[in-house]
């Protein structure tokens, strides 16, 4: 008899047993199940990066006339992006422009082919280099500014973005038209635009 009553006990010692592991495990199942919720939330963000954004973007702080707007491009794809135009309330007439030397002599202009941005790369728009021109600016540009933009790209394709105004002396670039009947040609160094 004390046999049975020892195998009664033994079964409900390895019932215990097997609940309580039982209970652990059910214990680990919902810790796993939060640390997978986030990756699906993370695949939607990855696969939603622009093409195209800009780091830093700021416009050269202006009374009247003319004004510059600058920053760094990035591109976010494995492929070339091209900025074509651009557009901002600011001014009715938005170009890209690039500084070259022209007869030993630094010259603004229209960038033809508009500006490419390597795969994966970035591309400065930066005073003396290529930057966005923006000319007969509506309104004067105060430090702190907040002036929208859009570039169009090649593609089809838009980035919309937010310049904040900055004081700027360095560069000493002529924003101001030459001689030529589109204003372009012969715009050069020593004045500071604005």
């Amino acid at each position: 008899m004390s046999v049975r009553r020892i195998t009664p006990a033994g079964i409900l010692v390895a019932a215990a047993v097997a609940l309580a592991g039982c209970g652990s495990q059910s214990t680990v199942a919902p810790a796993a199940a939060p640390a997978e919720a986030p990756a699906p939330a993370a695949a939607p963000a990855t696969s939603a990066a622009p093409a195209l954004t800009i780091t830093d973007p700021w416009v050269k702080t202006a009374k009247k006339g003319m004004s510059a707007a600058f920053g760094t491009l990035v591109n976010n794809t494995d492929a070339e992006v091209t900025v074509v135009s651009v557009a901002s309330p600011l001014s009715p007439k938005v170009e890209l422009h690039e500084v070259v030397d022209s007869k030993g002599k630094m010259i603004m202009r229209p960038k033809e082919g508009g500006i490419v941005i390597p795969p994966k790369g970035t591309h400065q728009l930066q005073p003396g280099g290529d930057h966005i021109m923006l000319m007969g600016v509506t309104e004067a540009v105060k430090p702190g500014a907040e002036i929208p933009f859009t570039l169009h790209l090649k593609d089809g394709g838009t980035l919309e973005f937010t310049a904040v105004g900055k004081d700027f002396a360095g560069g000493q670039e002529n924003y101001q038209p030459g001689t030529d009947p589109e204003g372009h040609e012969g715009m050069g160094t020593g004045e500071s635009h604005g």
